[in-house]
């Protein structure tokens, strides 16, 4: 691993910021334990709605707290892009704004200061790794020029997390589009009418002269017990960015033991390439934003397939991949391992620097469509098999595991169709007189076939289901009118024993009724069996009566 030197000039420097000696807002629980949207966090909107102005803000320019990238950001929030506000937010407290309450001093300065990135400097036959842990190394970096290095192709920074020093050191040392780093610092799926973290999509004239994009996916964990889950849930509270770990709703299968838990964590991957300016021959300069890793649980089956495919018995020069699976060294690894062709195209597509990472993301998709797949069989058998059913609430739980799957097939197709028309059929990028990425659009076709054929077996199954739960409600129907009947028998059993009891209770010497006992019975059954056959034939005898009507009255009509 090669270091690059560190300078210790006075410019690179890091001055006290304000936040520092004075808090803006008390704390009330440490925040590792917190995720905004829950019912511990609270209400959100105490930062202000999006009809607000933000109280953020407010707190933050009475400690004349400001840094020449934020300043830009909130220049551009008063003059039309009011949509940046939620970043310049980000940026004073350094993760996702409904936190804010929840931030000590030391959470926050912490937060603010971490920096983790992989500079890779690509050449024509080879990719050298630098480590990045720290803001004066990075400034130093961001300062580097490469005119006196003719076979760099490109430098590509791989981020984990942002901060708000990442953020103004990048900005403001590239002039990044502000617009790159506000898409990735939330997971949100979809909005209410206040919301100020909205995300609203641009026009694609205005989309098509943008070197950036944002992009979505899914990466699925497996917990072994409910506890791993929470622990899962809390550690991603810890991150700077907003990312969470949604249930897929089919816990306590009676086909996996341990009653297990499968996280979908919502995850992003964003890419940026500063534009060329008059055809220079400077190396591309590009951005790579990957997300922190979730360490709990395990990658589901173990994770996706390798991106190459298996190496000769005999060839011995492949290089592993990372034994921990996390996003940021995987990504990492995959650019290392691009091939001569795709590191010579990038001068004339810089997108194939995101060639690999968007593999990934693919890879993780169709993992995700792999376990939707087999928890339908699951579902398929329960409908099938009543012993695989809850005892007590029968498909009551299928039909709500269906309805989960039902709700999240559209949300899936969607995304898939934003990465299709936005990003690999988009021939229109800065700098670009190719378009590697469509050597994947076969795969996401499928992908969105696969979507297709998923959704509307899902369909299908919501009709067989229903139709099971039809039936099933009509059988306990006729069974408790079964139970009815017999209540009925039992009424007409002793209603005339009870009132042929009454009868001859009636006298005030009860001696007097030693003789008459056989009366009683002699009168008491045959009147109980008349009442039982006149309960069990009602019908029956009301179907004649009506009959016997019916023919008398028709006698009246034909003899007049």
């Amino acid at each position: 691993m090669v270091q690059l030197g560190r300078r210790t000039s006075a410019l690179m420097e890091r001055k006290p910021r304000p936040f520092d000696e004075k808090r803006t807002r008390g704390p009330s629980r440490p925040s590792s334990k917190v995720l905004p949207h829950t019912a511990k966090a609270g209400d959100p909107y105490y930062i202000g709605d999006v009809y607000d102005i933000s109280r953020i803000r407010q707190e933050y320019d009475k400690l004349s707290f400001k840094t020449p990238y934020l300043d830009y950001i909130d220049r551009l929030t008063d003059h039309g892009w009011s949509h940046l506000r939620y970043l310049a937010d980000f940026m004073r407290i350094t993760t996702s704004p409904p936190m804010w309450r929840f931030l000590s001093q030391a959470e926050t300065t912490e937060r603010a200061s971490r920096v983790k990135v992989a500079m890779l400097v690509i050449h024509t036959h080879a990719t050298e790794r630098y480590d990045i842990t720290d803001l004066d190394h990075l400034k130093h970096v961001l300062e580097i020029k490469d005119k006196d290095h003719h076979d760099v192709i490109a430098r590509l920074f791989v981020v984990e997390d942002l901060s708000r020093d990442l953020i103004e050191a990048f900005g403001s040392h590239l002039d990044v589009d502000p617009t790159f780093f506000g898409g990735h610092i939330s997971d949100y799926i979809w909005y209410n009418t206040r919301d100020p973290w909205i995300e609203i999509p641009d026009l694609s004239i205005v989309s098509r002269q943008k070197s950036h994009f944002n992009i979505r996916y899914a990466q699925m964990r497996y917990f072994r017990t409910l506890r791993s889950f929470k622990k899962a849930r809390e550690e991603a509270a810890t991150f700077n960015v907003l990312r969470r770990v949604d249930r897929d709703g089919n816990r306590d299968s009676t086909d996996d033991v341990h009653s297990p838990d499968i996280g979908l964590v919502r995850s992003k991957m964003s890419f940026w390439v500063r534009p060329q300016k008059n055809q220079t021959s400077d190396p591309l300069v590009g951005i790579l934003l990957v997300d922190p890793p979730i360490t709990e649980g395990f990658p589901l089956w173990g994770g996706y397939n390798s991106l190459t495919p298996c190496p000769s018995m005999t060839d011995d020069s492949y290089v592993a991949r990372p034994v921990s699976r996390f996003v940021f060294e995987e990504t990492v690894h995959w650019i290392e391992e691009m091939s001569r062709e795709e590191v010579l195209s990038i001068p004339r597509d810089p997108r194939t620097l995101f060639l690999k990472p968007l593999s990934m993301v693919c890879s993780e998709w169709i993992l995700l469509i792999k376990y939707a797949k087999t928890r339908f069989s699951q579902l398929e058998w329960e409908v099938e098999d009543p012993n695989l059913r809850d005892s007590e609430q029968g498909l009551s739980p299928t039909l709500e595991k269906l309805h989960t799957w039902r709700r999240r097939f559209p949300i899936y197709k969607s995304i898939i169709t934003e990465i299709l028309d936005g990003i690999i059929r988009r021939e229109e990028f800065p700098g670009s007189t190719g378009n590697m990425l469509r050597s994947l659009e076969k795969d996401f076709h499928m992908l969105l076939s696969d979507l297709d054929e998923m959704h509307n077996r899902a369909e299908r199954m919501m009709s067989v289901v229903t139709a099971v739960l039809s039936i099933e409600e009509s059988q306990k129907a006729l069974e408790q009118n079964r139970s009815l009947g017999r209540l009925t028998y039992l009424a007409a059993l002793f209603i005339p024993l009870s009132f042929i009891s009454s009868f001859f209770s009636m006298s005030e010497d009860i001696t007097k009724l030693t003789k008459t006992f056989w009366i009683y019975f002699a009168i008491a059954i045959p009147v109980t069996l008349l009442a039982l056959l006149v309960t069990r034939y009602s019908h029956n005898l009301n179907v004649i009566w009506k009959r016997m009507i019916y023919r008398a009255g028709s006698r009246l009509i034909e003899d007049p």
